[in-house]
């Protein structure tokens, strides 16, 4: 049986972004809607997406319960591998309920998968933020999102 390829990075390469990654209006709604729901704890979850176009948002549970890191839950965990597996691009999404919708130090250093993208909601400004970004030993790259 053939496996599609996975998006996971080869011998420590990050695959390169093949431009702005778009999720439709209603899909970061429920980013945003998933971080307010959540706070004043962080929320995690994750993205699907194929050529660069988000196409489902799954809510996931946050293991350390708490307003100054994530853990994704072992099932969704699971379940985005598998997807990676299957050939879908995904990404992991978190909140920062007070502070801007950049990564922490803390997530960088957990930044495992560097063929993901990682997502930040930040409830810390006078308008909620989504930014994306690649993580990929230690460097640090922003994702142009476009919002349809």
């Amino acid at each position: 049986m053939h496996r599609p390829h996975s998006n996971r990075a080869r011998s420590g390469q990050a695959p390169t972004s093949l431009g702005a990654v778009r999720i439709s209006r209603a899909d970061r709604q429920e980013l945003i809607a998933h971080a307010r729901d959540e706070a004043p704890n962080e929320c995690c979850g994750y993205l699907r997406a194929t050529d660069g176009v988000v196409e489902e948002v799954f809510r996931a549970v946050n293991g350390r319960n708490s307003p100054y890191g994530y853990e994704l839950d072992p099932k969704s965990l699971f379940a985005v591998n598998d997807l990676d597996d299957q050939g879908f691009q995904v990404g992991i999404y978190h909140s920062h309920p007070r502070s801007p919708a950049e990564p922490s130090q803390t997530d960088i250093n957990l930044a495992n998968y560097p063929g993901w993208t990682y997502w930040i909601v930040s409830l810390g400004g006078e308008e909620p933020e989504v930014r994306a970004w690649r993580i990929a030993d230690g460097r640090v790259d922003e994702e142009s999102i476009e919002v349809d």
